[in-house]
């Protein structure tokens, strides 16, 4: 009995804590890594240079944006370590029709498309199709529901 005083005290300071602590899985969530790494381990920049969806290596691995990104070269990781929001995917890797529909939807890596100078992903390749009939207004529609929820992808 006289040590329940102590757990009582322990017990509140974990509480306060676990509140007090912000959440780093939340800003994690803003860059889709449904598989441990940004793009399912994708190099972003391989879409621009090579124009193929080519699979990275955690040897040229770099973390941005509380993510991590993987590249099949060293000179990928070092070209986008160095300007990454140039190779980015938009909408934080996640679904472009997807997030033109105001939801979330994962992504297939091969389903993508660098529209003036941006790389864009889809859930599949039937999905990249319906995204293709409209792109312009996909991506209007897509970029202003990207705010909202963009940040309930952060809570």
């Amino acid at each position: 009995m006289r040590h329940l005083p102590r757990f009582a005290a322990l017990f509140a300071v974990l509480i306060v804590t676990a509140f007090a602590i912000p959440d780093a899985t939340a800003q994690s969530r803003v860059i889709n890594q449904s598989q441990g790494a940004a793009i399912k381990g994708y190099d972003p920049v391989a879409y621009f240079t090579q124009s193929s969806a080519v699979k990275g290596d955690s040897a040229h691995s770099h973390v941005w944006n509380d993510a991590k990104w993987l590249f099949a070269t060293a000179a990928n990781r070092d070209a986008f370590a160095a300007n990454p929001e140039k190779f980015a995917p938009q909408f934080g890797g996640y679904c472009s029709y997807a997030m033109s529909r105001n939801y979330i939807a994962d992504i297939t890596p091969t389903a993508w498309k660098i529209v003036e100078g941006k790389l864009y992903l889809n859930n599949s390749k039937p999905v990249h199709l319906w995204w293709q009939a409209d792109i312009s207004g996909n991506i209007v529609k897509a970029n202003a529901n990207w705010p909202d929820q963009r940040e309930n992808l952060g809570k």
